[in-house]
This record gives structure tokens, C-alpha cells and sequence, in this order.
């Protein structure tokens, strides 16, 4: 090996959802190019969603190192431990269906707890990596975020000990979607901003997601920044049959915001107006769902057609991606979300099943669909071109001649996309 480089992450196996796999997937590959990988990682930490299936996928031989975490989330959860996880992997309850615990846990979340809840794991990993890395041969360090605490520790490493430190966003720090619903005082509010400007001016690289996190934050910083998006990697499954009916799946959690009525609205208008669509439709969601969407579901009149699977394994995603008629990709129609690329969508275009997208205008998801040629597309307010699309696809569903001919995937590999970063290196 060439060289050796540090990954502080706090989600690794068995923690669940997206923010494992990107990282996963780089310690895995980062070994073809001449780079040793040591992870480390909290011993004892508060995952919102836990999938043993991820555990196969941890490269064999690769060094974890673990120190102990405290987390606030164990006292909040006896004000509600349903809630305290929910608000802890970001699926935040619409103000109208928050409670006085709901606006309390944000109060002290956003406020208390500044820049998020595991800031408390900072102090104790800076003094234990300092010991460590005294005894390494190790010049880069490369914290991920959320939680953006973690780029603290980066940033008070590079400064004790000189090391090169890469910092990398998944996603945004002060424009993300939740972080105006914390209820953030301005005192609070300045000090996110004002850690943010630090750390952006402070990394001697950084990584992001997305191109309009890159257009954000080079507005901010003079530092080079790199985009490194998130990808799909090569399963070995057996052979997936497709769903017998015109199965239309989203994968993944579907937070209360994310919630296009006229996409439901086309979706029971197809149901009444035919008959032969209603009998072979279902819309199955897979993953957790908010309240706020069943409700919408209930009072449109969708939910007959509608299985609610809850959360699954990584691989059974995978597989129900692949068996499914087509996958149906939901983004919050704001300003702050068109540089949300999800990190499902790059499994989505390589499972060689059509995409239906709907989100805001102008989104990097909308050019990436589009130049891949893997779906279709939508604004929140298009119904009659998404009731129009979706009665294509159930026409060439019946046909047997619904599939998708994507052009340009293989730079979106995981191998491929851990090449880039070795460029960093």
C-alpha cells in the first residue's frame, strides 16, 4: 500500500439507510488503488435504523477502530422514544402535527445541542486520536458529515497536528431542509453559520454530493472542492422476477414534506377513469413513512391500492428494486433541495427499471435522470403530464416493452467514483 488514510464516520455497520453505504463502498474499493482505509467509528452509538445485512458487505481485513459515544437521544427517548428516533434521522412531524414534546425535542436539539447531537464525541475523539495517530503513519485524516460535528474533530486534528484533512459533505450543512425547522434562536443561528465558515475555510479539500452544494459553498470558501457523487455498486442476486402487477415503488423514507398531492391525485384519477388499471395497480412504499402521507393517501382515497412494507435490509431493497414496474423517487419542493441528489436514485437508474421523479424544477436529479435516460421527470404541479407518463408506462407494462436504456452509467460505479477520490489522495 502507498498510503494509509483515517475515515472518522459515525455511521458504519450495523447502522442502516444511505449515510453507511457511500463510505462502505470507499473503504471497499480504496485498496484497488494503493490506499489502506482505517475506519473509525463510535462503540457504542444511537442508530435510528439498524441493517445486519450491511455487516457481509464490510471489506475482510479492514481495521475499525471504535471509541465511546455519548448521545442525548437515550434521555430524550423517555419523552418518547418514537419521536426522539424520528427527529434523529431527520423525518421531522409537520408543525401542524407537532406536539408540545415534538417542539421541545427540536427546541433542545436545535438549540443545546449545537451543531447536532453527537457534538459530546468530539472532546474525547480528538484527545484519543491524537494518541493514535502518534503512533501511525498517517498524514490524512477525512471526516463525513452529518453529523457535521465530526468535521470539528478534522478541523481541531489538522490544527494540533499538521495532518491533511479532507472534510466531506453528503449533504449541506445550514441549508439542508430540517435546519430551519430546529426553532433556532439567532444566538443558535450564528453559531451553526459561524461553524460552518470555519470548517469550509479550515479543510484543506472538500467533497460533496451534489453540484449545487459545490455552486453553495464555493461562494463561501476559496478551498478547492471536489464533487463526488454517490453511486451503485454490483450485487451478485439471483435473477429478480418481475412483480405480476403494475407495481410503482418508492423505496426509502417519504418525510412528511415530501408529499406532490397531484401525483396522488393522477394515481386515483387513473383508478377511477380505468377500470383495468385499478385492478393491476399497487403502489407500495418501502421504508418509513410519515403520518402526513397516509393521511394525504386516506383523503384522496389511494389507500385500497397501497401496501405500506415498512423498513427492509439493504439487499431486499436492492431485490425490490429490481422486481418492481417502476420506482417512484419523491424530492421537497424547495430551492434547498434541488442539490439533494439521494443516493438511492444511482441504484434506481442501474436496476434497469424506468423512474418516475417528481421534485423541484431545475434539480441536479432532474439532469441526472434526464442524461442517463433512465425516467421521466416532474414538477409538483404537472399532473396531466405525470397521469399522462404513468399511463405509458401501464400500456407498455401490458406489452411486456416497459424497460429503460441508460446511457453514461459506469462513472457513476462505486469503483469508479472511489478512483476520483484516490485523486485527492
Amino acid at each position: 500500500m502507498r498510503k494509509t488514510v483515517l475515515i472518522i464516520t459515525y455511521y458504519w455497520p450495523p447502522a442502516g439507510g444511505p449515510g453507511v453505504q457511500r463510505w462502505l463502498k470507499f473503504v471497499k474499493y480504496l485498496p484497488t488503488y494503493g490506499v489502506k482505509p482505517i475506519v473509525y467509528c463510535p462503540e457504542n452509538p444511537s442508530y435510528p435504523i439498524v441493517d445486519e445485512q450491511l455487516l457481509v458487505e464490510v471489506p475482510e481485513g479492514v481495521e475499525v477502530v471504535k471509541h465511546p459515544i455519548k448521545e442525548p437521544y437515550g434521555w430524550a427517548s423517555m419523552l418518547g422514544k418514537k419521536r426522539s428516533q424520528s427527529i434523529s434521522s431527520g423525518v421531522i412531524p409537520n408543525a401542524k402535527r407537532q406536539s408540545l414534546i415534538d417542539k421541545l425535542l427540536l427546541f433542545v436539539r436545535g438549540n443545546f445541542f449545537i451543531p447536532d447531537a453527537r457534538k459530546d464525541w468530539v472532546k474525547p475523539s480528538v484527545a484519543f486520536l491524537k494518541e493514535f495517530l502518534s503512533t501511525r503513519h498517517i498524514d490524512t485524516i477525512i471526516t463525513t458529515g452529518p453529523p457535521h460535528s465530526l468535521h470539528l474533530i478534522g478541523m481541531q486534528l489538522k490544527e494540533a497536528l499538521g495532518v491533511k484533512w479532507i472534510a466531506d459533505f453528503r449533504d449541506p450543512w445550514t441549508t439542508i431542509g430540517y435546519h430551519k425547522k430546529l426553532k433556532l434562536t439567532k444566538s443558535a443561528e450564528r453559531k451553526h453559520l459561524q461553524l460552518e465558515s470555519k470548517v469550509l475555510q479550515s479543510a484543506d479539500y472538500l467533497v460533496v454530493t451534489s453540484y449545487k452544494t459545490q455552486e453553495e459553498f464555493q461562494a463561501k470558501t476559496q478551498v478547492p472542492i471536489k464533487v463526488i457523487t454517490n453511486g451503485y455498486d454490483v450485487y451478485h442476486l439471483p435473477p429478480q422476477e418481475k412483480d405480476s402487477q403494475f407495481t410503482i415503488a418508492h423505496i426509502g423514507s417519504l418525510l412528511s414534506d415530501r408529499n406532490p398531492k397531484q401525483l396522488w391525485e393522477a394515481l386515483y384519477e387513473l383508478t377511477q377513469e380505468h377500470p383495468e388499471f385499478a385492478s393491476l395497480f399497487r403502489l407500495k412504499l418501502i421504508g418509513v413513512v410519515s403520518e402526513a402521507i397516509i393521511d394525504q393517501l386516506n383523503a384522496i382515497g389511494l389507500m385500497p391500492y397501497v401496501e405500506l412494507v415498512g423498513y427492509v435490509g439493504h439487499t431486499d431493497a436492492i431485490a425490490a428494486q429490481q422486481q418492481s414496474r417502476i420506482l417512484l423517487l419523491i424530492e421537497i419542493d424547495s430551492e434547498e433541495t434541488k442539490g439533494i441528489i439521494p443516493g438511492k436514485l444511482f441504484e434506481y437508474m442501474s436496476s434497469e427499471t424506468p423512474i418516475l421523479a417528481v421534485g423541484p424544477e431545475g434539480s441536479d436529479v432532474e439532469q441526472l435522470i434526464k442524461t442517463t435516460n433512465t425516467g421521466c421527470y416532474f414538477g409538483y404541479n404537472d399532473k396531466a403530464l405525470i397521469k399522462s407518463q404513468i399511463l405509458s408506462y401501464f400500456e407498455a407494462y401490458k406489452a411486456n416493452t416497459l424497460e429503460t436504456h441508460p446511457i453514461g452509467l459506469q462513472q457513476y460505479s462505486r469503483q469508479q467514483l472511489t478512483k476520483a477520490l484516490t485523486d485527492l489522495l
